[in-house]
Order: C-alpha cells, then structure tokens, then sequence
C-alpha cells in the first residue's frame, strides 16, 4: 500500500485527506470540524458515485469509441430537409454542407450512402439519414451477410465523424407498382437492424421507411383512414416491428398532390396554410385549419385502426413545386413560397396536431435543390429551396443568405475529429462538474465543445461538462 494511502488509514476520523477542499496532487493534512467531517463524508459518497461512472464512461470510450458521442434521437428539433442529387448543376456535398449550416438547418435525408456526401458532412453536425435503395432491398432480404457487409462498408466506417442518425429502407415501397419489392421489405428491414444489432449500433441508428399516402384507402375525414386492404399483410408486421424497436411510421405527405388531384373540391388556402375555415372531422369533433395536419393525424388514425397506438408520425417529405406543366397551374414560385413560409412558421410553434396536441410535428422538407435530370412532370424537377448557385430560390426567412448571389456558399469549414477525453485528464468536482483541460479551439470554442466526445448523451443531463479553451477567461459549458 503506498505511504499516502497507509497513512490515510492510519488517521483518526476527523483529520482525514478531503479531495474537494486542496488538489489530489497535494495532499494537505488538517483537523476538521464536525461540519466539514460530516460535508467530507457526504462528498466521498458522491465521488465514489461520480468515479464509477466516469470508470462505466471511459470503458464506453474504449469499446465503442465510433458511437459514444452519438444518442438514440433520430431527429433533433422539428425541421428538416432532403438533399436529392438527381441533377448535374448542383453544388459539391462540401458546399452543400456549409450551406446548410449557413442556414441553420440540421436535419437531412438523402436517399443512398454516397461515401462523398457521409465525408463531406463529417464534423459538420449535421444529422444524418441515408437510404437504402429500393433496388438493394431484393438481396438485403434475401441475404443476411450482404445486409451485414452493406452496413459495415457503408454506415459503420463514417460514425466516427457523420452523424448518421438513420437508415430508410427503400423509399415508397408499400403501394408502389413492384410487387416483389412488398414482400422484400420486412425481410431487407429486419436483416439491416440485425447488423447492427450485431455491431453495437442499435442504440445510434434508427431504422425506418418512408410510406406515400398511397397505402391508405381514404384520408378523409382523417378519423377514416385506414390501410388499404391488400397492403395490411405486408403494412401490419412492418408495425409491429418498428414499434418492438422504437421506429416511428414516416410518412411522405404532399397537400401539393392533394389539392392538385382534386382543384374542385379543395380550397388552395387549406393546402397552403392560409386564413380559412377549414375541415371539421365529426367523429373526432375536432377542427383542422390546414391539410397537413389533417395527412398527419390521418395516419394516426390508419395506425390506431392496425393495432398500433403509440407511434410517432414523422412527415419525411413534404414540399410545393415553383413550376410545372400546364395542367399543374397550383406549381408557381408564389405558392412554393407560401407553403414552405408558413410550414416553417408552423413547425416554430413546435406543437402537435389536433388529435396529438403532446407530439410535436417533426417535417423534411422537399428539398434542397431542383433536380434537372429527374424524370415525370415539370414539377417533379421542381421543389428546391435554393438555386444551383447556392441562393434562396425564393425568400422563406432563411436569415443572412442572398437571394441572388452565388458568395451564398461559404467556403466550406471542416472540424477537426471527435475528441476522446481520457479519464486521467478530467478533474472531478462534487457539484457534478467535470473540467477538461485547455484546448485549441478551431474554429470557434462553442463548435468545437459542440464536438468533445464524452459518453452517452444522457448522461449530459446529469453531469455538467466544462471545456477550458484556448481564449482567456472562457469556459464552455455542453
């Protein structure tokens, strides 16, 4: 046994070694009052605790350093936007980055693994969600090893840096036209989740799949919905699944094609959020003042109706072309502007829908950029938000961007890497405060915290984490 530590053995009770009161490294010897022995008692107690978890914390690092700064939350906020890349004119995934951090938007869907994209989005912040396409479902059903190989080749490698929060597994698959893609689907959903399971990630990354409205047989009133009758054996147990393991049902929902399947009978001012008096679902006595609300709480009705009760909806796509065709008059740049300024004026309040006032309505918008090489109707190409160059297509309240200038895109800024703080290096303290020690900060101190790995996200709310930077006198606090 060391001196120090015989010694402290060795001392009677009210003049032992107090590590809050002078540095560890110093140890300073005194009589205590029966106050500060009783406080020394107490605070032993409360270290003891806080260095098991700091032990449990630094065994987390070890064993799972990709994972241990990401956390179980798939989508941060209630705003969100798909990046499509179907086009030839559009911005690198660098500049793409710096763009959307430019305009505080974190949350972003793209619908394959492209290693340029999961690269360029590492140390941005940026949550990701990739896709697995449609055309991989078939051999990911089929074959549990190809599942695990895509994972391990396409997700695993990049967690270090990206924030990959989710897989979607095929995109629109259920009511789709291929028929063999419906009966691939749970097995390509569940062989994915297996993998990683199986490497640990199950806790990080959230699988899903996004469904159009076509897998309902009738949305109106929106206590009506329910699922079509021959997608029910293929919808059921893809429910029951992703409510086993936590997933919300995605929903693809665009009052854009409502309101132009049917002009005659849909007031433009419901699907665009304006002034209007709305719908009035009579079963549920509740009122709807804009077609949104009613897609969301629709689904809640078809998923109540499957069996399914505690399910979060999740819109993973909605948008309003700016141009189309001449049979698609609604598509103009003034009604694209009107539906996506007050959708985010919306989703700000973040409140829920009327028959789910308590889940907060979380949205993807469509979509970053207009896609000139995708095929179908001239609104199909038509949903961006911002030019080829970078600029706001049209003005939704995008703070400290130009509407018509191509220095929108900032020169990209990569972070360094994800921190590990080795244990021997935090200082402990009894109000639960943890210092690190000063670092460079790069760019900025609050981006930089922002990025300091230490642990599972839910212990930051009990712990407070304590960066001493390079800067005088500043200490962040994550």
């Amino acid at each position: 046994m060391p001196e120090e530590e015989e010694a402290l053995h060795r001392s009677p009770p009210n003049r032992r070694f107090c590590p809050f009161l002078c540095p560890p490294h110093q140890p300073t010897w005194r009589s205590l009052s029966k106050t500060e022995s009783f406080v020394a008692d107490f605070l032993s107690q409360e270290m003891k605790s806080l260095c098991v978890l700091l032990r449990f914390l630094t065994v987390f690092v070890v064993a799972f350093p990709a994972i241990a700064s990401l956390t179980v939350q798939g989508f941060t906020g209630t705003y969100g936007i798909n990046y499509g890349r179907i086009a030839d004119n559009i911005p690198s995934p660098d500049e793409v980055a710096t763009l959307l951090r430019a305009a505080k938007i974190r949350n972003v869907r793209i619908y394959d693994a492209d290693p340029s994209v999961l690269k360029a989005f590492g140390g941005t912040g940026l949550e990701l969600v990739v896709g697995l396409p449609n055309g991989d479902l078939k051999n990911m059903s089929a074959n549990a090893d190809q599942a695990m190989n895509w994972v391990k080749e396409n997700v695993q490698p990049f967690l270090r840096e990206t924030r990959i929060r989710g897989i979607a597994i095929g995109n629109e698959v259920l009511g789709g036209g291929d028929y063999e893609l419906w009966a691939a689907l749970l097995g390509a959903v569940k062989n994915i989740y297996s993998a990683i399971d199986k490497l640990h990630l199950a806790d990080v990354v959230q699988i899903t799949t996004a469904h159009s409205q076509a897998v309902f047989a009738n949305s109106y009133p929106p206590s009506s919905c329910i699922f079509k009758d021959n997608i029910v054996q293929y919808m059921k147990p893809l429910l029951e699944f992703f409510s086993e393991i936590g997933s919300p049902f995605c929903l693809n929902a665009y009052p854009f094609l409502a309101y132009m399947s049917d002009p005659g009978n849909i007031d433009i001012n419901y699907a665009l959020f304006q002034s209007t008096d709305g719908i009035y679902d009579s079963k549920t006595n509740l009122h709807y003042d804009n077609m949104l609300d009613a897609q969301i709480d629709a689904a809640y009705a078809a998923l109540e109706d499957a069996g399914i009760k505690k399910m979060e909806v999740i819109v993973t796509e909605t948008g309003w072309a700016s141009r189309g065709d001449d049979n698609e008059a609604a598509a103009t740049v003034s009604n694209a502007r009107t539906y996506n300024y007050n959708l985010r004026k919306r989703l700000a309040k973040k409140k829920g829908t009327p028959l789910r006032p308590k889940m907060v309505v979380k949205v993807y918008v469509f979509a970053i950029f207009n896609e000139d090489l995708k095929p179908g109707p001239t609104s199909e190409r038509n949903f961006g938000l911002f030019k080829a160059d970078g600029s706001i297509a049209y003005d939704i309240g995008f703070h400290g961007l130009k509407s018509s200038a191509a220095d929108t895109l900032l020169t990209p800024l990569k972070y360094p890497p994800l921190i590990h703080v080795p244990s021997p290096l935090i200082r402990a303290y009894p109000s639960g405060l943890l210092v690190v020690p000063s670092v460079e900060l790069t760019p900025t101190p609050t981006d930089y915290c922002q990025r300091i790995l230490f642990g599972a996200g839910e212990v930051k709310g009990s712990l407070r984490v304590q960066i001493r930077t390079s800067y005088p006198g500043e200490v962040m606090t994550l």
